[in-house]
């Protein structure tokens, strides 16, 4: 991360500014979709726990039973396959719609 700031502040030498700001302002760009899809991935998680202890776990205490561990186990499962499925086909449809 300071080697990004520092890359903010100052120059690059022989390049010229703008290549060097077009550079910069890439670096960031990949840097926040980065932080993004940390972000996504962990929303993500947070859901999927949630939802499927919601679902699994009737009575919390200190170990799970065995149908407790089947129930999360195909729960996480089915939400995982879910998930993906939605974002093919989310994303295709993008990919249908943006102009050529």
């Amino acid at each position: 991360m300071s080697s990004f700031l520092g890359s903010l502040t100052g120059s690059s030498g022989s390049s010229s500014p703008s290549s060097d700001m077009t550079a910069r302002k890439e670096a960031f760009k990949e840097n926040m979709r980065q932080q993004m899809a940390a972000e996504s991935a962990q929303e993500l998680f947070s859901t999927m726990t949630d939802k499927c202890f919601m679902k699994c776990i009737a009575k919390p205490s200190t170990s799970l039973s065995s149908s407790e561990e089947t129930c999360l186990d195909r729960c996480l499962e089915r939400y995982m396959e879910t998930f993906n499925l939605v974002s093919r086909v989310y994303i295709s449809r993008v990919n249908k719609e943006r102009p050529v």
